[in-house]
């Protein structure tokens, strides 16, 4: 006679490693986590700064053939808050424009700030001879006439800093605003133009 026999179900031993991988995975995902949550209670990162801390009309010519000449100086001040960690700087680069019309690109290469420090970014600006049409000659004159130019700055720097031994922090500080000067007497009118409020 036949006999019945029974087989039991065996786990291939390749999906007990498989599990035990993924386990041990999961348990240093989970204490990396903890790890980073613990870094940045400890050192509690804050974003970098960077805004116009002053600003000089020290040129501007346009003629009557429509081509506008100028020459600005510009200082950014980059801040670091952070009390237990320094700041990189890469990528930095600014463009002035004058009523959309490119003037100049101001770049900076890779720098750092120490931790709860801040430094400085002057700029000389001289454009080259500009050609205007007539709208931008209109509004040249305009703003002349009203003693009240403006230019538009717009730009950033990509920032790092690390949390202890666990990584960095990476953002974006972007500025978008705009300098105002006195042709009259060049100086420059000061209005608020800061990353800080984006966060």
């Amino acid at each position: 006679m036949p006999r019945l026999t029974s087989r039991h179900g065996t786990t291939s031993p390749l999906i007990w490693c498989a599990a035990i991988i993924c386990a041990i995975i999961s348990i240093v995902v989970i204490i990396g986590g903890i790890l980073v949550l613990v870094g940045y209670m400890v050192i509690h990162p804050r974003v970098p700064i960077i805004s116009v801390a002053d600003a000089h009309l020290d040129f501007l010519k346009y003629d009557i053939v429509g081509v506008l000449q100028t020459q600005l100086t510009i200082v950014i001040r980059v801040e670091n808050h952070n009390a237990k960690a320094h700041a990189l700087f890469d990528e930095t680069e600014f463009k002035l424009s004058y009523d959309g019309k490119l003037i100049a690109i101001l770049r900076a290469p890779e720098f750092e700030v120490v931790k709860e420090k801040s430094m400085f970014l002057p700029y000389l600006v001289q454009s080259y001879p500009i050609p205007l049409n007539p709208t931008l000659m209109q509004a040249v004159d305009y703003a002349v006439k009203q003693d009240v130019i403006t230019f538009e700055l717009k730009g950033g720097s990509k920032t790092r800093w690390r949390v202890g031994p666990l990584g960095s922090v990476k953002f974006e500080c972007n500025l978008s605003c705009e300098l105002r000067f006195r042709p009259s007497d060049h100086s420059y009118i000061p209005s608020p133009c800061t990353s800080s409020h984006k966060h």
